[in-house]
């Protein structure tokens, strides 16, 4: 397998939400990065999921939950993690 050093449009557009989630390795980043800074067609794609990305968590910002609701997703990962201590290791 040869050494990539630069990202094709469809790399990216593969990997565009793990760059946008910062779940790459630096190495990757820096390609991802590089690749955007000099491909408009990226960098409108890059743009967009970053812009749909902030909406969507502006929207989510403004919605009402239960009170009770942190409290139940609490009990359940507490009995989650209790379950995974439970059982015996491989």
């Amino acid at each position: 397998m040869t050494i990539i050093d630069r990202y094709t449009c469809e790399e990216v557009v593969r990997r565009l939400d793990d760059y946008v989630d910062r779940e790459l390795s630096p190495r990757e980043m820096q390609l991802m990065r590089m690749h955007i800074e000099t491909c408009a067609a990226c960098a409108q794609e890059h743009a967009f999921a970053v812009a749909t990305l902030r909406t969507l968590k502006a929207k989510l910002r403004r919605i009402e939950v239960p009170r009770d609701l942190m409290a139940h997703v609490a009990l359940r990962l507490a009995e989650a993690a209790a379950a995974d201590e439970e059982e015996p290791a491989s």
